[in-house]
């Protein structure tokens, strides 16, 4: 082919998350042969737009404002008559899409036009956590529909490749590839021990203390009630002094911080809520332990920032966690249902500081070229090709 190869990428919304890194990384770093088109929704009501991710890597997107996350027939329809008119006029050679709401409406637009080569990322899926059992149906049903029309599916984990062709039946195994997340992951290794002292001072951690944070929306799914419940419980268990931040915004805000608030009549100004923090390279760097208790994941960014950044993790067994994170190596991966035994791993790495060295060496090491851009271009690259 002696034109350029040309790529229309589509996502569901421009907020901070592995979705936003990735169709950025795929757009700017793709090669001279590609030209990529960038198309993408709003962020929800209480996610921090991700516009200055784009801007630092030079990226002006197409906006479609109707493209939202939620249902909407009448917004999803608009969005997906104006898919459809760009793809007229660009005519691309591949059309793909990451996440479920560009899924549906930019896989049904490319699949009316004939488009030669259409892919679908899932990075996450919202078959279980999110919806009751009709609801959850439905999607599956439209899910297998678009998948049978796809030219190939993306999983970013092995463990979500065999949850989408095993458990919920939406494309066989032979469709799916798998294709990690990656990241710029340099400046999270950068500059530590200045970063730390900054963080430190900022939030006024002591010497003594070990910071522990939790990172992500603010929303049922990641299930902050069970983060909180451990923190009350590991307060009443150890002597050792702690500081807990909870990074993010969402709905459930207003309930968090009454849970919060309940908790410092007993452990006063034990946790601090940050909202959004935009570098979080930085942040990161004051920080002993990340935690994740989500119900249901894809592929967890803050759990490989955290990784990068030289921090012991520890996280409810969910999604491609265990994929990302080594079990006894880089961090601990608990059983949701084990909540006694999340506080007692959480207690051992607060007590135990040599023990969060040794995670903080091999978590480095092992996230730095498995989850950098660098690779998933170079994978991304080859399977456009093999499909074209």
């Amino acid at each position: 082919m002696d034109r350029k190869i040309k790529v229309v990428r589509i996502i569901n919304r421009f907020n901070i998350g592995g979705p936003t890194f990735n169709a950025t990384f795929l757009t700017k770093f793709l090669g001279d042969e590609f030209e990529t088109t960038l198309i993408g929704g709003v962020p929800d009501e209480g996610e921090k737009d991700s516009h200055h991710i784009l801007e630092q890597y030079g990226i002006t997107p197409i906006i479609i404002p109707e493209i939202q996350r939620s249902l909407n027939p009448v917004k999803d329809y608009k969005a997906y008559k104006k898919i459809r008119e760009l793809l007229k006029e660009i005519k691309p050679d591949i059309v793909h899409t990451h996440a479920s709401k560009a899924g549906f409406v930019g896989r049904a637009a490319a699949i009316s036009l004939k488009i030669p080569v259409i892919l679908h990322t899932f990075h996450g899926h919202v078959f279980h956590s999110y919806f009751g059992n009709a609801k959850t149906q439905l999607f599956k049903q439209i899910e297998r529909f678009l998948a049978k029309r796809s030219t190939g599916i993306i999983a970013i984990s092995d463990i979500q490749k065999q949850e989408l062709s095993e458990i919920h039946k939406i494309a066989p195994a032979n469709k799916i590839k798998v294709i990690p997340l990656g990241f710029d992951l340099e400046k999270f290794s950068e500059n530590k021990a200045e970063k730390r002292a900054a963080i430190r001072k900022e939030y006024n951690i002591q010497e003594n203390e070990v910071a522990i944070a939790i990172v992500g929306r603010l929303a049922p799914v990641k299930d902050h009630d069970y983060f909180l419940k451990v923190i009350e419980e590991l307060l009443g268990q150890t002597k050792t002094k702690i500081k807990v931040f909870i990074v993010g915004d969402g709905s459930e805000k207003a309930h968090i911080e009454e849970r919060v608030a309940e908790i410092h009549q007993k452990y006063p100004n034990t946790i601090v809520m940050t909202s959004w923090i935009l570098d979080i390279a930085t942040f990161n760097q004051g920080m002993d332990i990340m935690c994740l208790t989500s119900k249901n994941e894809g592929t967890p960014v803050s759990i490989i920032e955290a990784q990068a950044s030289g921090i012991a993790v520890i996280s409810t067994d969910v999604g491609g966690v265990r994929d990302i994170l080594e079990e006894g190596k880089a961090g601990f991966v608990i059983k949701r249902e084990n909540s006694e035994t999340y506080t007692d791993k959480l207690r051992l790495l607060v007590e135990d500081s040599s023990l969060r060295e040794k995670f903080s060496i091999f978590g480095q090491e092992n996230v730095k070229y498995k989850f950098s851009y660098h690779r998933l271009v170079d994978d991304t690259r080859k399977y456009y090709k093999s499909l074209l």
